[in-house]
């Protein structure tokens, strides 16, 4: 009866799992939409010699018809490809379809490229083609090292960091000082495509890459707590320094994501946002914040939890058994 007893519980948990997952899923439920007028893609009609175009052309970035270069693979260029017009979605996610490639050597290439979403745009400077000191969001495809004691990171390297006009990116750290995190990308001379994957929604900010021709998305970052003002501009930039490559955007498709929210969430969400901001940053800088589980990993420790106590309990009762039988045999 107590086995009957124990399959049972342990046939509720299965039970309440499937519940707890699908539950999980229906609270991340969405929807996404491609919105064109924030999005890049062939054939550039009027991009760079028209002024309906949605997207400018800065610096030494041209158009071809395969691609938009920021850089070509030449020394000291820099270039860049803004929107001109301001985003106002709450939640959005971004797929960049980009190439990097020059005649250089591994570690004889430089400098790298980013993708903003900032209240600046068409502004040049040392940030990978863009102003220092910038407002908002930048995503950096870094590809060569120029902090070189720091030998444990392979470039090319992907990292974040989130601006509020104040705060400057560390060019000869690699930007380490302000990074919310990242991961290496080897993206030089591939053959097959390049993708990167910028999703923000519920001010939690995501970053993955698809670079190795399988058509499969693989972690890069996950940062929550983001906080992104509305009215941004999004945008692409590369530079070259003595080392040079070619910088290419093949498209920027920005989709619009509806999402359910609690009460709750929309409540937290209801304020206003006038500055970027990441909470917790200076735990996130140290790499101390600790993610919060999952609701199936909440369900599966639970469940490891509810067998190992089981699992004493039949224990306990075949001792128990065996001391009561044995304290019987004494009274014959």
């Amino acid at each position: 009866m107590d086995f009957i007893s124990y399959w049972t519980c342990v046939l509720i948990l299965l039970a309440s799992s499937r519940s707890l997952a699908n539950d999980d899923d229906d609270h991340h439920e969405m929807e996404e939409f491609l919105k064109r007028e924030y999005s890049l893609s062939k054939p550039y009609q009027g991009v760079g010699s028209s002024g309906s175009s949605h997207w400018e052309l800065m610096g030494d970035s041209m158009v071809t018809t395969e691609q938009v270069r920021l850089t070509p693979d030449m020394q000291s260029r820099q270039g860049a490809v803004w929107s001109r017009i301001p985003c106002h979605l709450k939640d959005w996610e971004m797929q960049v379809h980009f190439k990097i490639h020059g005649q250089g050597k591994k570690n004889l290439n430089g400098d790298g490229m980013a993708i903003w979403y900032t209240k600046e745009r068409m502004k040049k400077g040392p940030v990978f083609g863009n102003k220092d000191n910038f407002t908002g969001l930048g995503v950096f495809v870094d590809t060569y090292p120029n902090e070189e004691k720091y030998l444990e990171r392979i470039f090319p390297f992907v990292l974040a960091m989130v601006g509020n006009g104040s705060v400057g990116y560390d060019h000869e750290r690699d930007g380490r000082p302000t990074e919310l995190g990242g991961c290496n990308a080897m993206v030089r001379n591939l053959k097959h495509d390049t993708f990167l994957f910028i999703r923000y929604i519920r001010r939690r900010l995501t970053v993955m890459i698809d670079i190795d021709g399988q058509h499969e998305w693989r972690d890069c970052l996950d940062i929550p707590g983001v906080r992104l003002p509305k009215g941004y501009y999004f945008g692409a930039s590369a530079i070259t320094g003595d080392l040079s490559d070619n910088h290419d955007v093949v498209s920027l498709k920005l989709y619009q994501l509806t999402v359910l929210r609690s009460k709750k969430e929309e409540e937290e969400e209801e304020e206003e946002i006038t500055i970027p901001s990441v909470d917790n940053l200076e735990q996130i800088l140290r790499g101390e914040v600790e993610e919060g589980m999952s609701g199936v990993a909440i369900f599966f420790t639970v469940l490891f939890c509810m067998l190992g106590f089981f699992m004493l309990i039949v224990v306990g009762l075949v001792v128990y058994s065996h001391w009561n039988e044995n304290r019987r045999k004494r009274f014959y």
